[in-house]
């Protein structure tokens, strides 16, 4: 049983299996024109983390699903890690997550059934924490390990966030700091320092718990979480959505570790980071006194279960900061950026 390394299993990992934006882009294109649903609020018009229906009563459900092959070597860890990350999903709507079903595939003539139980058992303890029930969900027998969760929530409609709605003059925070990708490429290389192995694993299984009390902030204008597309995938998604331009501060955007260069110099960059930048490093403009290459890989370095992306007005970010506090974000609460009318581009970095 110690000797099955799940990611050697798999071709992709975490959130890094994600299809390319462009490309997804053109596989969601289609001719058929669907009649409006008046009680969708949230749905394929826009690129945001969840689907979001009218109850009718005040209320919203959130839909969501999320899924993909191992990010870690651990089974207990990797259904932890993708069940925080697509419950994120809900938080990242402002939403509060009230239910959870189960996606498994599983190679069953290549990792035994038990391990697949592990992952299972991982899943439920993170639904435990975010205080839902993993409540069923479906198997099938598949060449790879895969696992996830489509998960419901509910939230007032007032208090829906989405990624395109953005506001000119509204700062940018993130809960979380980058380099996950890095460090589990490093890992899955043989050459991750043992000072830093569990960093990126006890991140990933952190819940964006906030996520549900931001959403009750009118002055938080717009929000979604930060994974496979990288912060400046995601970042370029709110611009565009919110008809803004971002401008970001490379130098306050934080790090999982300070000696994240060494792995980049060492070659352990996800093969996600180089096809995000395909699809949208055209949209990216770069200026200033740092390593940009560097740069490029931190920003568009493939996050799983990562941090919550944050635009805030500006007579609330008292109020932001205050609740990064008390939910012991305190490493934060310094803005990343800000955004600006249209300008050419859409996203700026200095």
């Amino acid at each position: 049983m110690t000797n099955f390394k799940l990611t050697q299993y798999s071709h992709g990992a975490g959130c890094g299996c994600k299809i390319a934006p462009n490309i997804l882009d053109g596989i969601l294109k289609s001719n058929l024109t669907a009649p409006d649903n008046k009680n969708l609020i949230v749905g394929n018009h826009s690129k945001d983390d969840a689907a979001v229906y009218n109850l009718g009563n005040g209320t919203a459900l959130i839909s969501t699903t999320d899924f993909f092959m191992p990010i870690v070597d651990d089974p207990y860890q990797f259904g932890r890690i993708a069940s925080a990350n697509a419950i994120s999903d809900v938080y990242a709507m402002g939403g509060t997550p009230i239910l959870a079903i189960a996606i498994l595939g599983w190679p069953i003539n290549t990792i035994p059934p038990e391990i697949a139980q592990k992952v299972i058992e991982g899943s439920r303890s993170i639904c435990m924490e975010a205080g839902i029930p993993l409540a069923g969900g479906h198997s099938i027998d598949s060449p790879e390990p895969i696992f996830g969760l489509a998960v419901n929530g509910l939230i007032s409609i007032s208090d829906i966030k989405q990624n395109n709605t953005a506001q000119e003059g509204n700062l940018l925070f993130l809960t979380k700091p980058l380099g996950v990708g890095i460090l589990t490429t490093a890992e899955k290389k043989g050459i991750l320092s043992e000072t830093h192995k569990e960093l990126a694993a006890l991140q990933m299984m952190q819940l964006n718990r906030i996520g549900e009390k931001l959403g009750r902030i009118s002055g938080v204008t717009a929000m979604t979480d930060v994974t496979g597309f990288g912060l400046l995938g995601h970042l370029v998604e709110m611009a565009e959505g919110s008809g803004l331009s971002a401008t970001l501060d490379f130098v306050k955007v934080p790090l999982i570790i300070r000696e994240i260069k060494t792995y980049i110099e060492a070659n352990a960059v996800p093969g996600g980071t180089q096809r995000n930048l395909d699809a949208y490093g055209h949209k990216v403009e770069l200026s200033g006194n740092f390593d940009k290459s560097f740069a490029l890989k931190i920003l568009a370095d493939p996050q799983t279960s990562g941090g919550l992306l944050i635009a805030v007005d500006k007579q609330s970010v008292d109020e932001v900061v205050n609740l990064f506090r008390k939910f012991e974000l305190e490493k934060y609460i310094d803005p990343i950026g800000y955004f600006t009318n249209k300008k050419g581009g859409d996203i700026f970095v200095h």
